[in-house]
């Protein structure tokens, strides 16, 4: 593909007459802003550029780039004009891209018609209407190195001993100022030893203890319950999403049962001459 001509250096503009507008006149698209040795440089062309601009240039304020799109215009017809017609090349480009904005208008028309607020709530009713929540737990634990460090602390709890004051005394784990509180965390989060431990509790009961690769385990479960189906707001953009890509596969699918494709088995003109750009240059 041929390179975007990007801000030039300035270069002389001869032959070059801005148009003032007439104070009763209220331009429009075709309104002539520049004539570069006669061929017409229009505010339309201009607010066609800005739309496309990459976001470095759209922080620019608009009187600094209004001027240097009109600057960049004036350049590239300058450039433009030495040139009687396109390489073979870039016609082929511009075909492609004409191609592709034709489609991007299609899925832009698409999207404005279906993508609209009641879609988007039909989506997500349909989708959370039975949402039933996976478990999440909240548990404390204490931390120590040994078996028999937490043998002995699950002996101290059974006889009455308060888990958070022993934790804050005795475990290594950075919870422990915290009295060895967790707070709340689902299937997945924890290791496995210490996950299948916490499952297998009851609220308020004490586990023996546990062996993970960061050491011996006494756990305790404070609480359980389901999650909750996520507010609208939270999965909008991947409903959004997903209703976008049936939309628009949809309509691919229609237009290829309905149209006439060809695509001759043709020798020789496969991925072996794809990257062949000499047959494509004059």
């Amino acid at each position: 593909m041929p390179k975007r001509l990007t801000f030039l250096p300035s270069v002389a503009l001869a032959a070059v007459m801005a148009l003032p507008l007439a104070a009763e006149t209220k331009p429009d698209a075709s309104t002539v802003i520049a004539r570069v040795n006669g061929d017409e440089i229009t505010l339309g062309h201009v607010i066609a550029t800005a739309a496309v601009l990459p976001e470095q240039y759209q922080q620019i304020e608009d009187d600094v780039l209004y001027e240097l799109i009109i600057d960049q215009l004036i350049q590239q017809q300058l450039l433009g004009q030495q040139q009687e017609a396109l390489t073979k090349l870039n016609t082929l480009a511009l075909e492609n891209e004409a191609r592709s904005l034709r489609a991007v208008q299609t899925v832009n028309a698409l999207i404005e018609e279906n993508l609209t607020d009641e879609a988007i709530q039909e989506a997500y009713d349909a989708k959370y209407a039975d949402f039933e929540g996976s478990d999440e737990f909240n548990a404390s634990h204490i931390l120590v190195e040994t078996e028999e460090k937490a043998t002995e602390l699950k002996e101290q709890l059974d006889g009455g001993a308060d888990f958070a004051e022993l934790a804050k005394e005795h475990s290594t784990g950075p919870s422990g100022p915290n009295g060895g509180e967790l707070g709340w965390f689902g299937p997945g989060q924890m290791v496995p030893e210490f996950e299948a431990a916490v499952i297998a509790l009851e609220k308020g009961q004490v586990s023996a203890p546990v062996q993970t690769q960061f050491g011996w385990h006494v756990v305790t479960l404070n609480d359980k319950r389901k999650t909750e189906a996520p507010e609208l707001e939270q999965v909008r953009a991947e409903l959004a999403q997903t209703l976008q890509q049936g939309v628009i596969q949809a309509q691919i699918d229609d237009l290829t049962q309905a149209a006439e494709i060809e695509r001759p088995a043709l020798e020789g003109a496969g991925p072996e001459v794809m990257r062949q750009i000499e047959l494509i240059q004059e």
